[in-house]
């Protein structure tokens, strides 16, 4: 199977971008697919060719400002409430009450979110790399060491600046991990793409910082990466007090970047967690 093709929705005033293994067919349980900084819904093409090949209907959205979704205007339309609405827009656009939800990054934060105010649409969850925000503290001095970046990423303008610049705070060098940098730069050069993708940053900083969310209900999977510079092993392994259905963690080895790096072992935990859909077609 090739990566599926681009589709639109509209919600909020824009005009937003999923990739969806299966159009139309309502027969497929879905699982809802979200990217984080500073990818696009491609990241999944891994894991969208063996879900579909295990009956499942895979969909993954462009989150606002990324890939091939439009740009919101202000800051505030990048807040996680705002964001997470879009999804639920996607679900009922799609014909989908329900949907595994899988998140990565910043899509694991959204998951969080999605799963925690909207427990009648998630039926199982797979956090990848980032755990329950009121985890994130449970990281103490070592969290806030790897999260240096983000006070980076929060001064507008400055950051656009260095990060497609050449120097010490290239894209390059603060992502030094990152499979294809190359593709990253090319797709965040073109105007405005980069503070559209930046504002999730700036728009829900202090959120992250002192915020709450609630419990998850559903079985939920969390996994961390032995080589994750961003982010270290207690926020995950702590997040299984905000989890209210089953809880399993999963450390692999490599880096922060598992759908793109690891993919077949994150499809061997995926099949494990969600099994085979209940009807193939």
């Amino acid at each position: 199977m090739t990566l599926a093709t681009v589709q639109y929705f509209t919600h909020d005033g824009l005009q937003l971008a999923y990739r969806d293994s299966a159009p139309g067919d309502s027969a497929r349980p879905v699982v809802l697919l979200l990217h984080g900084f500073p990818d696009s819904s491609s990241m999944w093409a891994q894991q969208m060719a063996a879900l579909h090949a295990r009956g499942f209907r895979a969909v993954a959205p462009d989150t606002r400002g990324c890939g091939d979704s439009a740009m919101a205007a202000r800051v505030r339309d990048y807040a996680l409430p705002v964001i997470t609405a879009d999804f639920v827009a996607l679900l009922e656009h799609i014909g989908a009450e329900t949907a595994d939800v899988v998140g990565h990054d910043w899509g694991a934060v959204l998951a969080w979110q999605l799963a925690g105010h909207f427990p009648d649409r998630v039926k199982r969850f797979v956090a990848l790399s980032v755990g329950h925000v009121e985890a994130i503290a449970a990281g103490g001095w070592a969290q806030k060491r790897a999260s240096w970046y983000m006070g980076l990423f929060a001064l507008g303008g400055v950051a656009e600046r260095v990060l497609l610049g050449r120097g010490r705070f290239s894209l390059e060098r603060v992502l030094p991990d990152h499979p294809d940098t190359a593709e990253v730069r090319h797709r965040l050069a073109a105007p405005g793409r980069l503070t559209a993708a930046l504002r999730i940053y700036r728009a829900n900083l202090w959120a992250l910082l002192t915020g709450s969310q609630p419990p998850v209900a559903a079985d939920t999977l969390g996994v961390w990466s032995e080589g994750d510079r961003y982010l270290v092993e207690a926020q995950m392994r702590a997040s299984t007090n905000f989890v209210r259905g089953d809880w399993r963690y999963e450390r692999l080895p490599g880096g922060h970047w598992i759908p793109l790096t690891q993919g077949e072992a994150l499809n061997t935990l995926l099949a494990e967690h969600l099994g085979e859909a209940a009807t193939t077609s």
